[in-house]
């Protein structure tokens, strides 16, 4: 008698589990047919809700769910304050003129005039310049960095920030809570002992208050006065002097703007700040063009509180428009489908691709991944290049040697997708030519067909297997 009991028991255990299993699985489905735009994705996550009891949907709740895009717009909640479209100005050229109506329609902001000053090469170039424009600053000065160390590099940022700030300008720096340091900030503490008003971007020791570890500030901007911004991709570090003794030494590219451009760039900065710590956001200060800023420029601030993919819609865009050349340098080269087949395309009409990647790269996983990736580029005739060492992590795009784009952003999926970036376009063939030039001078080794397709079949499966990882690297 008992047996047959504990036999009925199982029976009613095993039926409430298996109608658990097809609510779950059903639920995970109606989720995915409702919300994911990739069809593939959507197809692997219902066959592992219904191949995996309970598992699968645990997989899919854990990963497979958009949290990103949709608690970044609840938690951010601005649009753009500019709707204006200017249209003609600066564009050297109907395929720019297009371009630059259809980044307008993408971004909702206006061209604005701009003048490039100084191109930067490394921290040797740029760091002093950023000191002593902080130096100089007699109103206000805005940081937002990624990576801040309190190092031979950073220290004198410290310094220099802190000297401001007990002479009545108004600083504000604003440091990436993951990449400034998850568990210890020095950069942070240091200049909050110095009263510097510092915060750090999604930070808390409280994961309810911790929206995703992949929401990152990976912006670096230094605003002085309103007057001249610094953009570019250089972080604050040691390992960007060319001589300073380091395991993984690093070259970059910084830009130093002027004209009424810098104010889309603090107003990208004000958002931020305001975001993060809930102050009120300040009225912007305009410059005033002079006869330097003959060209036009547009800021373009990216990140996953975003209606759309603005920086991958752009760089659509502008690979579309091409009629004779691109040239991209990018330390991370792992975009999506979507933009190899626009470059495939590009080359297959005629256009010359040049693309540099860094020989050595400080990702393993992400030069594995990329080379398993780039073969159907080569075919379609896109010439890809190794920059020689030290590790180049220099951002840089031109289109015709007529419209160009520098900032923070790589091409990959975390700074297309998740990351808050912040890039510069520019309709200035003088500019572009000089950027066409620093992409060429960085071409060493070109990458070849035989080379990609001789490797050992082992060395072609790991790559392939990053590649999977691709997402999430």
């Amino acid at each position: 008698m008992e047996i047959a009991a504990i036999i009925d028991l199982l029976g009613h255990q095993e039926l409430l589990l298996s109608g658990l299993h097809v609510t779950f699985a059903a639920a995970v489905t109606v989720h995915a047919l409702m919300n994911k735009r990739d069809v593939r994705a959507a197809i692997g996550w219902i066959g592992i809700s219904w191949f995996s009891p309970f598992l699968g949907a645990l997989l899919y709740v854990a990963f497979g769910i958009n949290r990103v895009h949709r608690r970044a717009r609840r938690l951010r909640g601005r649009h753009s304050r500019h709707a204006r479209h200017r249209t003609g100005g600066g564009a050297p050229s109907p395929q720019a003129e297009r371009l630059q109506i259809a980044v307008g329609a993408i971004t909702g902001l206006d061209v604005e005039p701009a003048a490039v000053e100084q191109i930067l090469h490394c921290g040797d170039e740029g760091y002093p310049q950023m000191v002593a424009a902080i130096d100089q600053a007699a109103r206000s000065v805005d940081l937002a960095t990624f990576i801040f160390r309190v190092d031979e590099a950073g220290l004198p940022f410290v310094q220099a920030l802190a000297r401001a700030h007990r002479r009545g300008v108004a600083v504000r720096v604003l440091i990436d809570g993951m990449g400034g340091g998850f568990f210890r900030s020095p950069a942070y503490h240091a200049l909050r002992r110095e009263g510097v008003p510092a915060a750090r971007f999604l930070h808390s020791i409280w994961p309810w208050k911790m929206p995703l570890l992949d929401l990152r500030l990976h912006k670096k901007a230094l605003i002085v006065d309103g007057e001249t911004a610094f953009v570019g991709g250089l972080n604050i570090g040691a390992e960007n002097l060319r001589d300073w003794p380091s395991k993984c030494p690093v070259h970059d590219v910084h830009f130093r703007l002027s004209g009424p451009i810098v104010r889309q760039i603090a107003e990208g900065f004000d958002d931020d700040w305001h975001f993060t710590t809930g102050e009120p956001l300040r009225k912007p200060h305009v410059p005033h063009p002079t006869e330097a800023h003959r060209a036009f420029a547009r800021a373009i601030a990216s990140g996953p509180d975003q209606s759309v993919d603005q920086l991958v819609l752009v760089l659509l865009s502008a690979i579309a428009s091409a009629r004779r050349s691109i040239n991209i340098a990018t330390p991370y080269f792992l975009p999506e489908e979507q933009l190899l087949t626009a470059l495939q395309l590009a080359a297959l009409r005629g256009v010359k691709v040049c693309l540099v990647m860094p020989a050595v790269n400080n990702h393993r996983l992400v030069a594995w991944a990329s080379s398993a990736h780039i073969s159907p580029l080569i075919e379609a005739g896109c010439q890809l290049w190794r920059s020689p060492p030290p590790f180049d992590h220099s951002k840089l795009m031109t289109v015709d040697d007529e419209w160009s784009l520098i900032g923070s952003a790589n091409w990959d999926s975390r700074s297309l997708r998740l990351n808050f970036e912040l890039t510069v376009e520019f309709y200035d063939p003088e500019f572009a030519r000089q950027l066409s030039g620093i992409i060429k001078e960085k071409c060493g080794e070109r990458i070849t067909a035989a080379e990609v397709d001789g490797r050992h079949l082992i060395t072609k499966l790991r790559d392939a297997s990053a590649r999977l990882m691709s997402p999430y690297i």
